[in-house]
Protein backbone atom coordinates (compact mmCIF):
# COMPACT_ATOMS: atom_id res chain seq x y z
CA UNK A 1 0.00 0.00 0.00
CA UNK A 2 1.14 3.54 -0.72
CA UNK A 3 0.61 6.05 2.05
CA UNK A 4 -0.50 9.36 0.62
CA UNK A 5 -1.54 11.50 3.53
CA UNK A 6 2.05 12.56 4.17
CA UNK A 7 1.98 14.41 0.85
CA UNK A 8 -0.69 16.70 2.25
CA UNK A 9 0.84 17.31 5.67
CA UNK A 10 3.41 19.83 4.47
CA UNK A 11 1.55 22.54 6.42
CA UNK A 12 2.90 21.10 9.68
CA UNK A 13 5.86 23.39 10.41
CA UNK A 14 6.90 22.13 13.81
CA UNK A 15 9.53 23.24 16.27
CA UNK A 16 10.11 22.36 19.88
CA UNK A 17 7.40 24.88 20.73
CA UNK A 18 4.74 23.12 18.67
CA UNK A 19 2.64 24.46 15.86
CA UNK A 20 4.06 27.47 14.05
CA UNK A 21 1.81 29.36 11.64
CA UNK A 22 3.31 29.57 8.12
CA UNK A 23 2.99 32.53 5.81
CA UNK A 24 -0.63 33.07 4.83
CA UNK A 25 -1.11 33.47 1.08
CA UNK A 26 -3.57 36.12 -0.09
CA UNK A 27 -5.41 33.71 -2.40
CA UNK A 28 -5.97 31.21 0.39
CA UNK A 29 -7.04 34.02 2.74
CA UNK A 30 -9.60 35.26 0.22
CA UNK A 31 -11.10 31.78 -0.01
CA UNK A 32 -11.45 31.87 3.78
CA UNK A 33 -13.12 35.30 3.69
CA UNK A 34 -15.65 34.25 1.06
CA UNK A 35 -16.30 30.87 2.62
CA UNK A 36 -16.50 31.91 6.26
CA UNK A 37 -17.77 35.49 6.19
CA UNK A 38 -19.45 36.34 2.88
CA UNK A 39 -21.69 33.30 2.26
CA UNK A 40 -24.45 34.97 4.28
CA UNK A 41 -23.75 38.37 2.70
CA UNK A 42 -24.46 37.67 -0.96
CA UNK A 43 -21.06 36.08 -1.69
CA UNK A 44 -19.69 39.48 -2.69
CA UNK A 45 -17.80 42.48 -1.36
CA UNK A 46 -16.12 45.66 -2.59
CA UNK A 47 -12.37 45.46 -3.09
CA UNK A 48 -11.87 48.10 -0.39
CA UNK A 49 -13.76 45.96 2.14
CA UNK A 50 -11.68 42.90 1.29
CA UNK A 51 -8.52 44.94 1.82
CA UNK A 52 -9.80 46.17 5.20
CA UNK A 53 -10.70 42.65 6.31
CA UNK A 54 -7.33 41.16 5.45
CA UNK A 55 -5.25 43.96 6.95
CA UNK A 56 -5.47 42.58 10.55
CA UNK A 57 -4.02 39.26 9.39
CA UNK A 58 -1.04 40.95 7.75
CA UNK A 59 -1.96 40.82 4.06
CA UNK A 60 -1.26 44.08 2.22
CA UNK A 61 -3.56 45.70 -0.33
CA UNK A 62 -1.38 44.95 -3.42
CA UNK A 63 -1.32 41.24 -2.53
CA UNK A 64 -5.11 41.23 -2.14
CA UNK A 65 -5.65 42.88 -5.54
CA UNK A 66 -3.21 40.53 -7.27
CA UNK A 67 -4.90 37.50 -5.73
CA UNK A 68 -8.33 38.77 -6.82
CA UNK A 69 -7.12 39.12 -10.41
CA UNK A 70 -5.75 35.59 -10.42
CA UNK A 71 -8.94 34.17 -8.92
CA UNK A 72 -10.97 35.88 -11.65
CA UNK A 73 -8.77 34.29 -14.33
CA UNK A 74 -9.14 30.90 -12.61
CA UNK A 75 -12.94 31.16 -12.51
CA UNK A 76 -13.37 31.54 -8.75
CA UNK A 77 -14.47 35.21 -8.70
CA UNK A 78 -16.36 37.48 -11.07
CA UNK A 79 -16.62 41.31 -11.10
CA UNK A 80 -19.91 42.87 -9.99
CA UNK A 81 -21.04 46.46 -9.36
CA UNK A 82 -21.45 47.14 -5.63
CA UNK A 83 -22.09 50.17 -3.46
CA UNK A 84 -18.79 51.87 -2.88
CA UNK A 85 -17.03 50.86 -6.08
CA UNK A 86 -15.80 47.75 -7.83
CA UNK A 87 -16.65 44.45 -6.19
CA UNK A 88 -16.23 40.74 -6.75
CA UNK A 89 -18.61 37.85 -6.26
CA UNK A 90 -17.84 34.17 -5.81
CA UNK A 91 -18.81 32.20 -8.91
CA UNK A 92 -21.23 29.28 -8.81
CA UNK A 93 -18.29 26.91 -9.05
CA UNK A 94 -16.62 28.63 -6.09
CA UNK A 95 -19.74 28.57 -3.91
CA UNK A 96 -20.12 24.82 -4.49
CA UNK A 97 -16.53 24.24 -3.42
CA UNK A 98 -16.89 26.60 -0.44
CA UNK A 99 -20.09 24.93 0.75
CA UNK A 100 -18.52 21.48 0.58
CA UNK A 101 -15.44 22.75 2.38
CA UNK A 102 -17.61 24.36 5.09
CA UNK A 103 -19.44 21.08 5.66
CA UNK A 104 -16.09 19.42 6.26
CA UNK A 105 -14.59 22.27 8.30
CA UNK A 106 -17.53 22.40 10.71
CA UNK A 107 -18.24 18.65 10.52
CA UNK A 108 -21.89 19.41 9.75
CA UNK A 109 -22.71 16.02 8.32
CA UNK A 110 -21.88 12.55 9.62
CA UNK A 111 -22.25 10.15 6.71
CA UNK A 112 -23.46 6.62 7.34
CA UNK A 113 -21.02 4.01 6.07
CA UNK A 114 -22.16 0.66 4.70
CA UNK A 115 -18.78 -1.05 5.03
CA UNK A 116 -17.88 -0.91 1.33
CA UNK A 117 -15.22 1.08 -0.50
CA UNK A 118 -15.14 3.10 -3.71
CA UNK A 119 -12.28 2.17 -6.04
CA UNK A 120 -11.25 4.44 -8.90
CA UNK A 121 -8.85 3.26 -11.61
CA UNK A 122 -7.29 6.44 -12.96
CA UNK A 123 -5.56 7.05 -16.28
CA UNK A 124 -3.47 10.11 -15.36
CA UNK A 125 -2.44 12.91 -17.76
CA UNK A 126 0.95 12.78 -19.45
CA UNK A 127 2.16 16.09 -18.06
CA UNK A 128 4.13 15.67 -14.83
CA UNK A 129 2.90 18.86 -13.14
CA UNK A 130 -0.69 17.98 -14.06
CA UNK A 131 -0.23 14.56 -12.46
CA UNK A 132 1.05 16.21 -9.30
CA UNK A 133 -1.99 18.52 -9.14
CA UNK A 134 -4.30 15.58 -9.75
CA UNK A 135 -2.77 13.64 -6.85
CA UNK A 136 -3.21 16.64 -4.56
CA UNK A 137 -6.83 17.15 -5.66
CA UNK A 138 -7.71 13.48 -5.18
CA UNK A 139 -6.20 13.61 -1.71
CA UNK A 140 -8.14 16.79 -0.93
CA UNK A 141 -11.50 15.19 -1.71
CA UNK A 142 -10.68 12.11 0.39
CA UNK A 143 -9.04 9.47 -1.82
CA UNK A 144 -5.78 7.61 -1.15
CA UNK A 145 -3.63 5.73 -3.65
CA UNK A 146 -3.95 2.03 -2.87
CA UNK A 147 -1.65 0.96 -5.72
CA UNK A 148 -0.31 2.71 -8.82
CA UNK A 149 -3.20 4.76 -10.24
CA UNK A 150 -5.74 2.90 -8.08
CA UNK A 151 -7.47 5.23 -5.63
CA UNK A 152 -9.78 4.30 -2.77
CA UNK A 153 -12.30 6.08 -0.54
CA UNK A 154 -14.92 4.80 1.90
CA UNK A 155 -17.45 7.04 0.14
CA UNK A 156 -18.23 8.17 -3.40
CA UNK A 157 -17.01 11.76 -3.39
CA UNK A 158 -19.22 14.22 -5.25
CA UNK A 159 -16.28 16.26 -6.57
CA UNK A 160 -14.53 13.31 -8.18
CA UNK A 161 -15.82 14.00 -11.70
CA UNK A 162 -14.76 17.65 -11.51
CA UNK A 163 -11.30 16.72 -10.16
CA UNK A 164 -10.73 14.24 -12.98
CA UNK A 165 -11.95 16.66 -15.67
CA UNK A 166 -9.83 19.50 -14.32
CA UNK A 167 -6.80 17.23 -14.15
CA UNK A 168 -7.20 15.93 -17.71
CA UNK A 169 -7.59 12.38 -16.40
CA UNK A 170 -9.89 9.50 -17.22
CA UNK A 171 -11.15 6.85 -14.84
CA UNK A 172 -13.33 3.83 -14.44
CA UNK A 173 -14.70 3.00 -11.02
CA UNK A 174 -15.93 -0.02 -9.11
CA UNK A 175 -18.29 0.65 -6.25
CA UNK A 176 -19.30 -1.43 -3.24
CA UNK A 177 -15.96 -3.21 -2.99
CA UNK A 178 -15.31 -4.96 0.32
CA UNK A 179 -11.91 -5.27 2.00
CA UNK A 180 -10.84 -7.44 4.88
CA UNK A 181 -9.02 -5.87 6.63
CA UNK A 182 -10.04 -2.31 5.70
CA UNK A 183 -7.30 -0.48 3.72
CA UNK A 184 -6.82 2.29 6.29
CA UNK A 185 -3.03 1.98 5.90
CA UNK A 186 -3.38 3.81 2.59
CA UNK A 187 -3.55 6.94 4.75
CA UNK A 188 -0.72 7.93 7.08
CA UNK A 189 -2.83 8.05 10.23
CA UNK A 190 0.27 8.31 12.42
CA UNK A 191 1.20 11.66 10.89
CA UNK A 192 -2.42 12.79 11.04
CA UNK A 193 -2.61 11.84 14.73
CA UNK A 194 0.51 13.91 15.44
CA UNK A 195 -0.97 16.89 13.57
CA UNK A 196 -4.17 16.76 15.62
CA UNK A 197 -2.19 16.48 18.85
CA UNK A 198 -0.15 19.54 17.82
CA UNK A 199 -3.40 21.37 17.19
CA UNK A 200 -4.75 20.52 20.64
CA UNK A 201 -1.53 21.73 22.25
CA UNK A 202 -1.21 24.97 20.27
CA UNK A 203 -4.66 26.28 19.32
CA UNK A 204 -5.10 28.16 22.61
CA UNK A 205 -1.81 30.01 22.16
CA UNK A 206 -2.75 30.86 18.56
CA UNK A 207 -5.97 32.55 19.73
CA UNK A 208 -4.33 34.40 22.62
CA UNK A 209 -1.54 35.70 20.40
CA UNK A 210 -3.99 37.18 17.90
CA UNK A 211 -6.27 38.67 20.57
CA UNK A 212 -3.33 40.37 22.27
CA UNK A 213 -1.95 41.81 19.02
CA UNK A 214 -4.92 44.10 18.24
CA UNK A 215 -6.28 47.24 19.83
CA UNK A 216 -10.01 46.49 19.59
CA UNK A 217 -11.91 43.42 20.72
CA UNK A 218 -13.71 42.98 17.40
CA UNK A 219 -10.59 43.23 15.26
CA UNK A 220 -8.71 40.88 17.57
CA UNK A 221 -11.56 38.36 17.53
CA UNK A 222 -11.72 38.51 13.74
CA UNK A 223 -7.98 37.94 13.41
CA UNK A 224 -8.02 35.11 15.97
CA UNK A 225 -11.01 33.37 14.42
CA UNK A 226 -9.66 33.90 10.91
CA UNK A 227 -6.35 32.25 11.74
CA UNK A 228 -8.14 29.50 13.69
CA UNK A 229 -10.30 28.63 10.67
CA UNK A 230 -7.38 29.07 8.27
CA UNK A 231 -5.22 26.59 10.18
CA UNK A 232 -8.06 24.13 10.82
CA UNK A 233 -9.01 24.26 7.15
CA UNK A 234 -5.65 22.73 6.29
CA UNK A 235 -6.83 19.45 7.77
CA UNK A 236 -9.05 19.18 4.70
CA UNK A 237 -5.88 18.32 2.78
CA UNK A 238 -4.86 15.67 5.28
CA UNK A 239 -7.93 14.12 6.89
CA UNK A 240 -9.91 11.88 4.51
CA UNK A 241 -12.90 11.81 6.83
CA UNK A 242 -12.76 8.08 7.50
CA UNK A 243 -15.89 6.59 9.10
CA UNK A 244 -15.73 6.71 12.88
CA UNK A 245 -15.75 2.89 13.33
CA UNK A 246 -12.41 2.74 11.46
CA UNK A 247 -10.67 5.15 13.87
CA UNK A 248 -9.14 4.30 17.27
CA UNK A 249 -11.14 5.02 20.41
CA UNK A 250 -8.54 7.61 21.47
CA UNK A 251 -8.45 9.37 18.08
CA UNK A 252 -7.37 13.00 18.78
CA UNK A 253 -9.35 14.32 15.83
CA UNK A 254 -12.51 14.14 17.93
CA UNK A 255 -11.43 16.48 20.79
CA UNK A 256 -9.60 18.67 18.26
CA UNK A 257 -12.84 19.15 16.29
CA UNK A 258 -14.72 19.94 19.51
CA UNK A 259 -12.13 22.53 20.53
CA UNK A 260 -12.30 24.17 17.11
CA UNK A 261 -16.10 24.32 17.14
CA UNK A 262 -16.26 25.84 20.64
CA UNK A 263 -13.64 28.52 19.96
CA UNK A 264 -14.95 29.40 16.50
CA UNK A 265 -18.44 29.92 17.93
CA UNK A 266 -17.13 31.95 20.87
CA UNK A 267 -15.24 34.36 18.61
CA UNK A 268 -17.92 34.64 15.93
CA UNK A 269 -20.12 37.52 17.27
CA UNK A 270 -17.20 39.96 17.61
CA UNK A 271 -15.69 38.81 14.31
CA UNK A 272 -19.05 39.39 12.59
CA UNK A 273 -19.19 42.93 13.94
CA UNK A 274 -15.77 43.65 12.46
CA UNK A 275 -16.78 42.24 9.04
CA UNK A 276 -19.99 44.31 9.09
CA UNK A 277 -17.99 47.50 9.75
CA UNK A 278 -15.60 46.70 6.89
CA UNK A 279 -18.51 46.20 4.51
CA UNK A 280 -20.36 49.31 5.70
CA UNK A 281 -17.39 51.70 5.61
Amino acid sequence: MTRTTGLYLSFRTLTGKGWQTPFMHARSALFDVYGDHLRARGNQAPVAALVRMLDPVGIAAPAVRTAISRMVMQGWLEPVPVDGGRGYRATERATRRLDEAADRIYRRTERAWDGTWHLVFVTPPDDRSARHRLRADLGFVGYAELADNVWVSPFVRTELAFVLERGGARARSARAVEFDPPPVEAWDLGALRAAYEDWLNSAGDLITRRLDAHHTEDEGAFAARFELVHEWRKFLFADPGLPDPLLPADWPGRPAAELFAVEAERLKPAADRFVARCLDS
